[in-house]
C-alpha cells in the first residue's frame, strides 16, 4: 500500500494505482515468463491490504503463494532498497475455491441462474440449437419446473422432445433431432466435469466480498489448473460471475475504493470465437459494472486478444515485454504501443520489446481520471511468497476459512427431474388405480391424458438410469398400451 493507492513500482517516481480509480478497470499484458503473475499478485495483495476483496483465477497454481509470507532474496531486497521500500514479508487472507471441490471449496450455480445464452456458449450451440434451449427454459419456467442441475435440464429436454408438437405450436418449430444434439453436448460437458458447476448450495456473492478482522479484503482464488483444460467452461463461468455481480449489486457511482476487484486471467479465452451477442454482453457488463463498485482487470498475453470496444474501457494498464517475430505479433505490438499516452523520452513500441523480467510500461488514471504518460517501471517485489503453497499449507488455510462447511455438501432438493419422474409414475399408474374406471373400448381414440402419460413415461425411460427402474416403467407403459 502507498497512501491512497497500491504501489506498482518505481520509474522516476512511485507508480501508484489510485483506489478511487481502481474501479475503472485495467489490463495486465505480456508474453509468458515476463512477470504478469507477480504483478497480479502485487495488485491483489495491495488491494486486499486496502480493504478491497479480490477474486482471481489461478490457472498455473502460482498465485496460491499469496496466502504465505514471502522469503525475499537478495535481488528483491536490492530492488526494495532502490525504491525506498521497507519490504516486510506478509501473507494475505485467502479463500480457496475449486469447481471440482478438490483444491478449494466447491463453487456452484444453478442451471436457471446460468441461463440459456451462457449455457449455449458453454455447449458451443449454433443459433437454432440456442433457440430450442431458450424454449426449454421458458417452458420449464411456465410449468414451475426448477432447473438446478444437469439432470434437471436433461429431463426437461426429454420432456420437450416428447411434446415437441405442442411446444412448436406455441414457440415455433422444435425438432426432436435438435433436442437430441443438445442432450449429447450435455453428456460431453458432464464427461469434462461440467456437472460439478451446477447444483446447490449455489455461490452467494456476499461470500466473495468478505473482509477479515483487521479490515483486509479476502483474496478469493479459484483453482484453475484443471479448469483451464476446458476453456469454454472456464470463460463462461467467469463471465457468469461478472454478470451476476452486475445484476445483483446496487449502484454506488465512483466510490473511494472498489467493493471488489475481479482479475480475469487468460482473458483471450473469453473472446475466442465468441458470437456477436456474447461480445455485446461482455461490453455491456464491463462498461456498466464500474458503477457497481467493481473493477475488472484482464490478464492476457497481448492487448490484441481483447476487442477494441472492451480495451477502450481499461484505464489502468501494465504492459510487460512482448516479442514480435511474425506479422501477427508485430500488429499486436503496434496495438499495445498505440494504447498508451506517448512519452517523448522513448519509443513505446521499441521499449516494449526490450523490457526485462519484472519491468513494465505503466500508465494509470490520475485524480482527474485521465491516463498518465507511460513510464518504464521497475515492478515492486511482493511481500507474499512467490510460487505455490504445499498441499498441507493449502489444507491449513482451508481449515480456517470463513466459509468452511457452507458449500462442502451437495444439497439435492426436489426439482425438474424429481417432479417429472413423480408425474410420470402418477400418470402411468392412474388408469389402474382409479376406482370405477371402465375399460375403454379398443376402437376408442386414446384420451389426451393417456397420450401425455405415454409421452412422460417414454421421456423418463431415458432418464432413469438403473435396470429395475426401466423394467418398472416398461410395465407401466405396457399397461397403458393394453388399455388402448
Amino acid at each position: 500500500m502507498s497512501g491512497d493507492g497500491v504501489l506498482i513500482g518505481w520509474s522516476d517516481h512511485a507508480e501508484v494505482l489510485r483506489l478511487d480509480r481502481a474501479n475503472r478497470h485495467g489490463l495486465v499484458a505480456g508474453a509468458t515468463g515476463t512477470g504478469k503473475t507477480v504483478t497480479l499478485q502485487i495488485l491483489a495483495q495491495g488491494l486486499s491490504d486496502a480493504g478491497v476483496p479480490v477474486f482471481a483465477a489461478d490457472v498455473k497454481g502460482d498465485l496460491s503463494g499469496i496466502a504465505a509470507p514471502g522469503q525475499p532474496n537478495e535481488k528483491f531486497l536490492e530492488r526494495a532498497r532502490i525504491m525506498g521500500l521497507d519490504l516486510q514479508p506478509a501473507a494475505a487472507p485467502v479463500v480457496f475455491w475449486d469447481l471440482f471441490g478438490e483444491a478449494g471449496h466447491p463453487v456452484r450455480t444453478t442451471v436457471s441462474e446460468m441461463g440459456p445464452l451462457l449455457l449455449s456458449r458453454m455447449l458451443e450451440l449454433n443459433e437454432v440449437q440456442e433457440g430450442v434451449l431458450t424454449v426449454v427454459f421458458r417452458a420449464a419456467d411456465e410449468e414451475g419446473l426448477l432447473l438446478l442441475d444437469l439432470k434437471d435440464l436433461q429431463a426437461a429436454l426429454a420432456h420437450a422432445a416428447d411434446n415437441a408438437r405442442a411446444l412448436s405450436a406455441r414457440y415455433g418449430n422444435i425438432s426432436p433431432a435438435t433436442v437430441a444434439t443438445i442432450q449429447r453436448k450435455l453428456l460431453m460437458l458432464e464427461d469434462q466435469g461440467g456437472a460439478n458447476l451446477f447444483g446447490e448450495p449455489a455461490l452467494s456473492l456476499s461470500d466473495l466480498m468478505r473482509t477479515d478482522g483487521a479490515g483486509r479484503g479476502y483474496v478469493n482464488i479459484l483453482a484453475g489448473e484443471r479448469l483451464i483444460s476446458n476453456p469454454r467452461l472456464y470463460a463462461t463461468f467467469l463471465l457468469w460471475l461478472m454478470s451476476e455481480l452486475f445484476e445483483e449489486l446496487p449502484e454506488v457511482g465512483d466510490p473511494e475504493k472498489p467493493r471488489l476487484a475481479f482479475f480475469f486471467d487468460e482473458a483471450h479465452l473469453l473472446f475466442r470465437d465468441a458470437p456477436r451477442a456474447l461480445l455485446e454482453k461482455v461490453e455491456q457488463v464491463v462498461r456498466l459494472i464500474r458503477s457497481k463498485g467493481v473493477g475488472v482487470y484482464f490478464v492476457t498475453q497481448n492487448p490484441a486478444d481483447i476487442p477494441d470496444t472492451v480495451l477502450g474501457q481499461l484505464g489502468n494498464r501494465i504492459q510487460h515485454a512482448l516479442r514480435a517475430y511474425t506479422p501477427v505479433e508485430q500488429k499486436g505490438l503496434r496495438a499495445a504501443a498505440g494504447s498508451f499516452r506517448t512519452n517523448p523520452a522513448f519509443d513505446t513500441a521499441e521499449a516494449i520489446q526490450h523490457l526485462g523480467v519484472g519491468e513494465a510500461l505503466v500508465s494509470v488514471l490520475d485524480e482527474k481520471g485521465a491516463p498518465t504518460v507511460v513510464q518504464k517501471t521497475l515492478v515492486r517485489p511482493p511481500a507474499s511468497r512467490l510460487g505455490p503453497l504445499l498441499p498441507a499449507e493449502r489444507a491449513q488455510v482451508m481449515s480456517a476459512s470463513p466459509v468452511r462447511g457452507l458449500y462442502d455438501q451437495v444439497r439435492d432438493r426436489e426439482s425438474a427431474y424429481e417432479m417429472l419422474k413423480a408425474k410420470t409414475v402418477e400418470t402411468a399408474a392412474a388408469p389402474e388405480s382409479a376406482p370405477g374406471r371402465s375399460r375403454p373400448d379398443a376402437r376408442d381414440k386414446p384420451s389426451e391424458f393417456e397420450t401425455m402419460g405415454k409421452a412422460f413415461a417414454t421421456s423418463m425411460l431415458r432418464t432413469i438410469g438403473n435396470q429395475v427402474g426401466r423394467e418398472i416403467m416398461r410395465g407401466l407403459l405396457g399397461g397403458v398400451r393394453r388399455r388402448r
